[in-house]
């Protein structure tokens, strides 16, 4: 088999549908387009969200409560997720993201205090909670906060 002989699987590829080519074709005419409406016309398109002028969905739920704009959202990494990683590897935003502890680089990280730590390591995270740092020291290892 050479690249030149390569082609799409049997019935992998059809013919484009070409439309206004007379009324024998089944597309001629209106093209497919049915009559008249927004949508017979050239350009016609909306936002996937628009409900054809009646009132959006978005508008017609009741709302309630305060929404921060301004909340932080975090990461959560809990003390026995650490012991994951390998051997005198510094614990940073980056290292626990690149062992797969954190899906996001760039997000901050927030260090919690479920399960037990065996040996002594330097966490550096952005938020730490009270009994992740004492499970931590507790091992002999420290904790750096950014925030």
């Amino acid at each position: 088999m050479k690249l030149n002989e390569l082609k799409p699987a049997p019935g992998a590829t059809r013919n484009r549908k070409r439309v206004g080519r007379g009324p024998g074709s089944g597309t001629g005419k209106t093209s497919g387009r049915g009559h008249k409406g927004q949508f017979s016309r050239s350009g016609a398109k909306h936002r996937p969200w628009f409900e054809g002028g009646q009132m959006p969905l978005n508008r017609r739920v009741p709302k309630r409560g305060f929404h921060n704009k301004f909340r932080r959202e975090y990461q959560v990494v809990n003390v026995r997720d650490l012991e994951r990683l390998p051997e005198g590897v510094e614990a940073t935003p980056d290292t626990l993201f690149e062992h797969g502890l954190v899906g996001k680089r760039l997000q901050p990280v927030k260090l919690l205090g479920d399960g037990e730590l065996k040996r002594a390591m330097t966490v550096r995270v952005d938020k730490c909670s009270a009994k992740a740092r004492e499970i931590v020291e507790a091992a002999g290892g420290t904790v750096e906060t950014v925030l």
